[in-house]
């Protein structure tokens, strides 16, 4: 007998909408990154247009408008801290300062979930944003992706991974 699904992953549809709301609030906030536009317009803007019920299907319609609004205001919010959270993990070979727009916002929209969306698993969260990643990047960009999230998460929510490869080994007692 298996374990029943966690509760927050249980309906495929849900899972599909929060997933569609990640890769739309990185499509905002490149939007934002390019264009100056605030949150909140460019939130009503794709709620309006792209997201809502005369959206597209064929785009990015179907995204949990509430996770897309947290996620788009709260990285806005919360910029320049998330910048400083990417930094510390960052090798010395990369400054955040220096990234690519797409790959700046995808990895501000994991440091915002793994920091804000306790009831997501991290490595549900990182592999959510690997999956963003990819809609953008080859292995070289989702590598570096994954990797910068993965000593993030480490960082802020360690007892989550100590048992998974790379974390902490249990000491002899």
């Amino acid at each position: 007998m298996t374990a029943p699904p966690d509760d927050s992953e249980k309906d495929v549809g849900a899972v599909v909408s929060r997933r569609t709301a990640r890769l739309a609030a990185v499509q905002a906030l490149y939007q934002m990154a390019m264009t100056g536009a605030g949150a909140d317009a460019v939130v009503r803007e794709f709620l309006r247009h792209r997201l809502g019920p005369q959206a597209n299907k064929t785009a990015v319609g179907g995204a949990d408008p509430k996770l897309f609004a947290e996620l788009v205001q709260g990285v806005a919010a919360a910029g320049d801290e998330l910048d400083d959270m990417i930094a510390a993990v960052l090798s010395d070979q990369h400054d955040v300062d220096r990234l690519e727009t797409v790959l700046k916002v995808v990895l501000r929209a994991g440091a915002f979930e793994l920091a804000n969306r306790l009831d997501v698993p991290a490595p549900v969260t990182i592999k959510e944003y690997v999956d963003v990643a990819e809609a953008f990047y080859d292995k070289k960009g989702t590598s570096l992706a994954n990797a910068v999230l993965d000593r993030l998460a480490r960082a802020l929510r360690p007892e989550e991974l100590e048992d998974r490869p790379g974390g902490r080994t249990p000491t002899a007692g």
